[in-house]
């Protein structure tokens, strides 16, 4: 693993998955540890991680949407209204998310309530083992899934993504600049689904802390319900076996979920999303 944003809390040692794995195993804290740390690692690689001695860890990538901006992890509640105080002292004049997973304190949502935030939504985190075998299936006619290895090709890649993630079109040169300077590209497999010339379809794979992180499957408006995100998730599954991971993870929404399920992944716990007033 390279230039990782955040480390695991446990050894890569600790908590390894018995050769027969059940939803139990896949929601152990060693396994939960080395997700969260690939997802931490995700999000602070769209902006500067700050966390230092502090008991916030945040981002800022100054992107006009709240995807890019957030706190991943809070270690202490010891002092929760000087927390939040910072957190939006720090993430002020750009739109931000703050992330609440297994990772921080069980009481951390009633904190933030408490002080004013709003919950937005609840994610299922999603594991799977990836010695597990998936079903051979064939892809829709004609679509190709290729690797995106230079900058020339990172803009339709952002195109299609930030479409379906309701991103103003005016930030994709500057999620390009962000996206070709993230210090954890070698740890990344971009993703894009290639039909008639054209890229319809986008999946992100970060190989880190032994697990494979698959983020931003999506599919163009005018391509979904073909196959094509069956067709993405297999490939970054295949993406996490030749990096030698034993893990894929993701977070799901409600029109992935199902997909997801039929892969084999199973949900071993949440994040809850928080927005405080502007």
């Amino acid at each position: 693993m390279t230039n990782a944003a955040s480390g695991a809390d446990v050894p890569l040692t600790e908590g390894a998955l018995p050769e027969e794995h059940t939803s139990g195993d896949l929601g152990h804290a060693g396994t939960l540890a080395r997700v969260t740390a690939n997802f931490r690692q995700y999000l602070t690689g769209w902006g500067p991680a700050e966390h230092g001695d502090s008991d916030l860890e945040h981002f800022r990538s100054g992107l006009a949407a709240p995807q890019f901006n957030g706190v991943v992890r809070v270690r202490s509640l010891d002092a929760a209204e000087q927390l939040t105080a910072t957190a939006r002292e720090r993430l002020a004049g750009v739109p931000w998310w703050w992330w609440v997973g297994p990772d921080s304190p069980v009481d951390t949502s009633a904190a933030l309530a408490a002080h004013g935030a709003r919950e937005l939504t609840t994610i299922p985190v999603m594991v799977r083992p990836l010695d597990q075998e998936m079903d051979p299936t064939e892809p829709p006619a004609g679509l190709r899934i290729e690797a995106v290895t230079d900058r020339g090709h990172l803009p339709e890649l952002v195109r299609t993504y930030s479409a379906s993630m309701g991103v103003a079109p005016g930030l994709e040169s500057d999620i390009v600049r962000v996206e070709s300077q993230r210090r954890d590209n070698a740890d990344i497999v971009r993703l894009a689904a290639v039909l008639d010339g054209r890229v319809v379809g986008t999946t992100v794979v970060i190989a880190a802390h032994d697990v494979a992180g698959i983020f931003i499957v999506h599919v163009a408006d005018t391509h979904r319900r073909r196959g094509i995100g069956k067709a993405l998730t297999a490939a970054a599954l295949r993406v996490g076996q030749d990096r030698g991971m034993r893990l894929a993870a993701l977070a799901a929404s409600p029109a992935g979920e199902p997909l997801y399920r039929s892969f084999g992944f199973v949900e071993v716990s949440q994040y809850r999303l928080f927005a405080f007033p502007a």
